[in-house]
C-alpha cells in the first residue's frame, strides 16, 4: 500500500504491523474510535533521518506542513505534579507557559525531563506519540493538527511512524483541541 503523504516505501495498517511494538502497538490493535482502525498506518524509517531536516528531506517536503510533534510536559501546583502529552504541528512549538499551563490550572510548567518522559510513557525517547499514553493523562492537541487529512506523528519507537488522519487524534482517551497550543 501507498502512503498518503511522504514518500515511503510502503505503508501498511498499524494494527497488522508485526514489528510494530510497544504501548502504541497495543492502542492501535484495541483501536474503537470513531476513525477506522485500518486508517491508522505505520511507515518504516529509518532511525538515523530521524533529525527533521534530514527526515523530510529523505521523506518527502510534504511532510513539512503534514507532521506533529508530541512532547511530554510537566505541570505542578501545590505540590502535586500532573504529566501531559501536547501535539503540535512540527512548524509549531508548544506555548507550554500560556495555554498549557491555563489549560492544566498549574502554577508552573516544563517539558519533562528525557528520562521522565520514556520511563512513564514506556516509548523511545524521539518517538513519543499521542496514541498508547498512560491512563488518566490529559492529551492537548492543537487544532491544527486535528484539521489535517492527514498527519504523521511518532509510533513509540524511533524506528517507524503512524500516518493518521488528523481527527483520529481528537478521539484518543483525554483528548482536548485547543486553538492556541501551537504557536
Amino acid at each position: 500500500m501507498r502512503a498518503p503523504i511522504g514518500n515511503f516505501e510502503s505503508a501498511a495498517p498499524a494494527g497488522a504491523a508485526g514489528h510494530f511494538t510497544g504501548p502504541a502497538a497495543d492502542a492501535v490493535r484495541a483501536w474503537k474510535g470513531e476513525v477506522p482502525a485500518d486508517q491508522l498506518l505505520y511507515v518504516d524509517t529509518d532511525p538515523d533521518k530521524a533529525d527533521t531536516a534530514v527526515f523530510v528531506e529523505h521523506y518527502g517536503e510534504d511532510l513539512t506542513d503534514t507532521s506533529a510533534n508530541c512532547v511530554v510536559v510537566a505541570a505542578k501546583r501545590g505540590g502535586e505534579r500532573t504529566l501531559a502529552a501536547c501535539v503540535v504541528l512540527s512548524t509549531t512549538r508548544v506555548d507550554v507557559n500560556g495555554a498549557v499551563r491555563r489549560r492544566l490550572q498549574a502554577r508552573k510548567a516544563s517539558f519533562a525531563p528525557m528520562d521522565t518522559a520514556v520511563e512513564e510513557t514506556g516509548m523511545e525517547y524521539g518517538g513519543i506519540t499521542p496514541i498508547g499514553l498512560p491512563e488518566g493523562w490529559p492529551v492537548l492537541i492543537d487544532a491544527a493538527v486535528t484539521e489535517l487529512p492527514w498527519t504523521l506523528i511518532g509510533s513509540g519507537r524511533r524506528r517507524g511512524k503512524l500516518i493518521v488522519p488528523g481527527k483520529a487524534l481528537a478521539g484518543l482517551p483525554g483528548a482536548v483541541v485547543l486553538e492556541d497550543l501551537g504557536v
